[in-house]
């Protein structure tokens, strides 16, 4: 069985911005494009990045990341399924954590896979409570 990973937005940033760490994620998604793991990113972690981009660097440049970033192996998840709903639903109501973060977590759970993060602020204390396999790329 192949290795699945759930890319968080800050990971996906990294890469782009070839920040410390981005040389895991780059890694990560050579594997990907042979075959060796699948990797999949909500369409909500996805908009934290353009909303971030079209924010600071306006509609134009915010498009031509989303493009690029469509262009990479990654599965971009359209749907939120009932059972990562109140996946989500409970780790948001329990550790108060975005509304993004609970569906990447939610999706990470159900599919059984690995977060690729960098946010230990955020998930740290997920990561001592609860079932979910962290890949920390710094």
């Amino acid at each position: 069985m192949k290795d699945i990973f759930i890319l968080d937005a800050c990971a996906l940033i990294a890469f782009l911005a070839d920040e410390t760490g981005a040389d895991n994620v780059e890694r990560c998604l050579k594997d990907a494009e042979n075959g060796k793991c699948k990797i999949f990113m909500h369409r909500i972690n996805l908009l934290e990045i353009f909303y971030g981009i079209y924010r600071e660097e306006g509609e134009e440049e915010a498009e031509e990341v989303l493009e690029s970033i469509l262009r990479l192996p990654i599965k971009i998840i359209s749907t939120v399924k009932n059972k990562v709903f109140r996946e989500a639903g409970r780790l948001k109501a329990t550790y108060k954590i975005s509304l993004a973060d609970s569906i990447l977590l939610g999706e990470t759970l159900i599919r059984k896979a690995r977060v690729i993060t960098s946010d230990h602020h955020e998930f740290d204390i997920l990561e001592e409570k609860e079932p979910i396999d962290f890949s920390w790329i710094r």
